[in-house]
């Protein structure tokens, strides 16, 4: 019926595991538990505890393969036709969180959950992510674009992933999602919304988050250039405002603007109360820097 299969490095999952245990337990469906330490170096002696639950499995790759390859390993190992993708930096706060997603498990299906944040947390270190999450990522089923993919916590048939796959080729931060959400819509496919978050307790300091969404930027624009994906652009506002900048050819005068106010976007990006428009900004210089980058 079920696979829940959660990739992850240096993180303890022991309690994750437990509660969707318990909840998949409760359920009285067919289902397992998989985990797979993708080159992890801290928390594997913890994690192997998970072994003594039933239908619990504990992987180990000494080498991480990144977070694509993982993933499609998972699906690999999974004996079940539907997957429940969950990462690793998650926790259930909902007592029904499992039982949501069974009844989606007779048919082909793409099921997004959603996210959401600590309405608890206020640490200043993390007040750029914090914003990003809650503005743009916790939103309700019907807030969310019926085509906007995560995964972050979703539920896939097996069949329809093994036609999609993540691309291995993509190693770093970002992206492998919108690009992953690409192929499901080249192949005609939609995605149901639901109302079935999980917590992200991962937060990334805002100099991290800044440095990460550098990466996944650059990691964009890379795509972009391949030429392997010529309606890319639907699926990223960045790319789209991007290409119309280099249409009117106004490409070295952002990246003029990003070397007068790079430091000082991230400064104020870095603030107890950033702006997005901001945030949005400092990506749009930056990809710009990029495509002129040799």
């Amino acid at each position: 019926m079920l696979s829940i299969l959660i990739p992850t490095y240096n993180q303890n999952i022991t309690g994750l595991v437990s509660q969707l245990y318990k909840q998949a337990i409760d359920t009285y469906v067919d289902f397992e538990i998989i985990v797979l330490e993708d080159g992890s170096t801290s928390e594997v002696e913890s994690n192997r505890t998970i072994c003594n639950l039933k239908n619990c499995r504990h992987l180990i790759l000494v080498q991480n393969i990144g977070r694509s390859a993982a993933r499609n390993r998972l699906a690999d190992e999974a004996k079940y036709e539907h997957l429940l993708f969950i990462d690793c930096d998650a926790a259930v706060h909902t007592p029904h969180f499992v039982e949501k997603y069974i009844s989606f498990c007779k048919e082909e299906c793409v099921v997004i959950g959603g996210t959401a944040y600590d309405p608890f947390e206020t640490n200043p270190a993390y007040s750029l992510r914090l914003a990003y999450g809650r503005k743009r990522e916790a939103r309700t089923a019907m807030e969310r674009d019926k085509n906007n993919f995560a995964t972050f916590n979703f539920l896939i048939s097996k069949s329809i992933f093994n036609r999609v796959r993540f691309d291995e080729n993509i190693r770093g931060y970002g992206h492998e999602d919108m690009l992953f959400g690409y192929r499901l819509h080249q192949l005609g496919y939609e995605f149901i919304q639901i109302e079935n978050p999980l917590i992200h307790k991962g937060l990334d300091d805002n100099e991290t988050f800044i440095r990460k969404t550098e990466e996944g930027t650059r990691n964009l624009f890379l795509l972009y250039q391949t030429g392997d994906y010529p309606s890319l652009a639907k699926e990223s506002t960045l790319l789209t405002a991007f290409l119309c900048i280099k249409k009117a050819e106004l490409i070295r005068l952002f990246v003029f603007k990003y070397s007068l106010t790079h430091k000082l976007l991230i400064k104020l990006l870095c603030k107890p109360n950033p702006s997005l428009m901001l945030y949005d900004l400092y990506k749009l210089l930056f990809i710009c820097k990029t495509s002129l980058t040799k």
